[in-house]
């Protein structure tokens, strides 16, 4: 329509072409790329046309009083409509900001979920493998020392049959928060399998992983297990390794699971290092 205007009355051109500077203002808030683009071509050659065949200049008529006046209403009301779609998209982007705030907050404990294990509250197989990754090409990155062990609770099937399911699944929960409450906050844990977990020490060396080790090994053992059962009692085995510059994760993962064979074979409740 308005390129039709600008047409058939060019002198008062001016007028419509501001006209679709702000239909294109307001476009802009809501157009795709495509329509976009597509506007803008359609638009540009329109105008184009008409500039080049047209006999008459484009003009904005202000001799007359009336003119002048209605000149300064078209460009002060095309100022503000241009102002107030600035300010319009300004609000929509801290809109967009605060919702994606909000989303964030709202998804964080679905996220830290998504990374625990439903029964213990460790880290569950997947995020704790991916916790070992990151530790470890840290720990390769920077040649500072990290190690890695795994613990077994000791016939825990035996448990399961004898005493029952529930009380196996409180003895892992019990288990978790005496591990979690001896453990520094950059020790990372989680369940590996049924009763074994994934223990990574950052910042350690082995001989050090080993004295941890069976400092929560003796404090497993000594656990008072008497409210799941008068003659419940449970122990922990546990491999440990360090990290070689040159390890990837299943490397030492086999390390760890040879560790912890040793400390079965040995006779279980004892540390064992790669």
């Amino acid at each position: 329509m308005q390129l039709t205007f600008l047409l058939a009355a060019p002198e008062i051109g001016i007028s419509f072409l501001i006209v679709i500077f702000v239909i294109f203002g307001s476009a802009a808030l809501r157009m795709a790329t495509r329509e976009a683009t597509t506007l803008w071509a359609f638009t540009g050659i329109g105008v184009a046309t008409i500039f080049f065949f047209s006999k008459t200049p484009i003009a904005l008529p202000m001799a007359t009083m009336p003119e002048w006046f209605a000149a300064t209403c078209l460009f002060v009301t095309t100022i503000g409509q241009s102002a107030y779609f600035g300010v319009f998209g300004n609000s929509m982007r801290t809109k967009l900001h605060q919702r994606t705030i909000e989303l964030k907050i709202a998804n964080q404990p679905i996220e830290e979920l998504a990374q625990l294990d439903e029964l213990t509250g460790m880290l569950n197989r997947r995020h704790i493998m991916k916790c070992l990754n990151e530790e470890m090409a840290r720990a390769q990155r920077s040649n500072t020392p990290c190690s890695v062990a795994i613990i077994d609770l000791d016939f825990f099937k035996r448990i399961n049959d004898q005493f029952g399911h529930p009380a196996g699944d409180e003895a892992l929960r019990t288990f978790a928060i005496s591990i979690f409450a001896n453990i520094r906050t950059i020790d990372k844990l989680g369940r590996y399998g049924g009763e074994e977990f994934l223990l990574i020490l950052p910042e350690t060396a082995k001989d050090q992983a080993v004295r941890t080790l069976d400092r929560l090994r003796s404090i497993i053992s000594e656990v008072d297990w008497t409210a799941i059962s008068g003659s419940f009692n449970l122990t922990m085995s546990a491999g440990i390794c360090s990290v070689r510059p040159a390890d990837s994760a299943n490397d030492i993962l086999a390390r760890v699971d040879i560790a912890l064979y040793r400390a079965k074979d040995a006779g279980r409740n004892r540390v064992v290092a790669a």
